[in-house]
């Protein structure tokens, strides 16, 4: 009952979001609830909202004020040298911007925290986008790519949950992946590649059809032309022209940032602590007056609300899967669908299922409680558990977890995009499943499993 209950949750979830019947605010809220409520669970309704929103909140936190610090950069112009230096090593091209994207997006995600790696890449790479006319949907799905396969790494959440929940090290469960995980990396450089080429497709066709100044693209533009402005409603990453700043300022900024930067890395503080104190020093030093500083946080309200409400939306559908042992029954049934004729083949099968399945499950549920009983039984089978294990990092909340809406930063990433959660989905579901699939055979074929 509870499983079906759960399923049919996120099932309803996927179908209204991706349809666009509802916006994927009410689903997370009223879908959840409805749920609970069918399952029996009214009285505690209040208790389980709230134990999910308390376990989101640093998270929405660190959020709203990492939003107010970038656009702040963005808006003192920070990173224009870096969009200049990009532009010109693009040549108005977009599909060396895409291919360039997936690059930087693999070395930013080198700290193995998918929130920070959005943060910093979209913030700089939107505005490149917004100038050149290319689709949002191109930026958040390539962010996806690169994030998705460098999650993988020891440090990163899935492989340290699942060496925590079989008690293996690293040189069990990730070293032998490496190789397929350099399957995994050569397939997004090789996806950007084919996702720019239809980008750049698409904007020559644009171009043919809108003759005039700006004909061939951004090539043909100048600096005052592409640069954007901005107004009151402008969505985040959007640049206001402005005055050249002071130059102490903007090296102040940059050492700010860089500071900023190795402080997430190396975790001196908790995330949300070091976005609080680095928005506040910037936004004092960059914006002195009461009046500036009433005016910047005017002008990203809405962005900030706009990210902030989708993260503790999430946490109250969270909150009621995990408080109802919705997500527990849905992990039991999972394994006991599994017949026994497939036992010797369990590690490609977890491959396989890995990915989509970061729809359903969270981090946590999957690894603490769908994994173990999978490695139990694959023991059983004569396949060793940590097989299972490396199976189960090529694409559950790695590859997935830029797509799945039961992870906060997934709404960092298409928040600070502006894009909607079920166009992304749609967007690049395909190709970050082919992540895995690529990532499944690397793995066969250089012996890190078995079929």
């Amino acid at each position: 009952m509870l499983a079906a209950l759960g399923f049919t949750t996120i099932g309803l979830f996927l179908l209204l979001t991706m349809t666009k019947r509802v916006s994927v605010l009410v689903a997370l809220v009223l879908l959840p609830v409805l749920a609970a409520l069918a399952g029996g669970f009214g009285g505690e309704l209040g208790d389980l909202i709230l134990e999910g929103l308390t376990t989101v909140a640093p998270t929405g936190i660190m959020i709203a004020f990492a939003v107010l610090y970038f656009s702040l950069m963005v808006d003192a112009g920070l990173f224009d040298p870096l969009i200049r230096g990009i532009l010109r090593m693009a040549q108005g091209d977009p599909l060396r911007i895409t291919v360039g994207t997936a690059v930087l997006t693999m070395c930013v995600a080198l700290d193995g925290d998918g929130a920070s790696t959005f943060l910093i890449t979209v913030s700089a790479l939107l505005p490149v986008y917004k100038r050149l006319g290319m689709s949002p949907l191109v930026l958040s799905g390539v962010v996806c790519l690169g994030a998705g396969v460098m999650n993988m790494v020891p440090w990163g959440g899935p492989t340290v949950r699942a060496m925590a929940a079989l008690k293996l090290e690293s040189s069990e469960v990730f070293t032998p992946v490496l190789p397929a995980m350099g399957f995994g990396i050569a397939w997004v450089l090789v996806a950007s590649y084919l996702i720019g080429r239809r980008e750049r497709r698409r904007l020559g066709q644009l171009d043919a059809k809108n003759p005039g100044p700006t004909e061939g693209g951004a090539e043909g533009r100048t600096e005052a032309d592409t640069r954007p402005t901005a107004g009151a409603g402008d969505g985040p990453g959007t640049v206001r022209v402005q005055a050249p700043a002071r130059p102490w300022l903007t090296v102040f900024n940059l050492v700010l940032t860089i500071a900023l930067v190795v402080g997430l890395i190396l975790e001196v503080m908790p995330l949300p602590v070091l976005f609080v104190l680095g928005f506040a020093i910037a936004m004092l030093v960059n914006h002195p007056t009461w009046e500036q500083q009433q005016d910047l946080l005017d002008k990203h309200a809405k962005s900030v609300v706009l990210v902030t409400t989708m993260i503790f939306a999430a946490g109250v559908l969270t909150g009621v899967l995990t408080g109802t042992k919705m997500i527990d029954s849905m992990a039991g049934s999972l394994v006991d669908v599994i017949p026994d004729s497939l036992g010797g083949h369990l590690p490609v099968l977890v491959a396989v299922t890995s990915m989509p399945l970061s729809l359903v499950f969270t981090p946590d549920a999957y690894y603490f409680g769908v994994l173990p009983v999978l490695g139990h039984t694959a023991d059983g089978f004569g396949v060793p558990p940590a097989e299972v294990a490396r199976a189960a990092i090529l694409g559950q909340m790695t590859t997935g977890f830029p797509l799945s809406p039961l992870t906060a930063s997934t709404f960092i990433l298409v928040g600070m995009s502006g894009v909607q959660l079920g166009e992304h989905q749609r967007f690049i579901f395909r190709w970050a499943f082919a992540t895995t699939l690529v990532m499944t055979v690397g793995a066969l074929v250089t012996g890190a499993f078995s079929l």
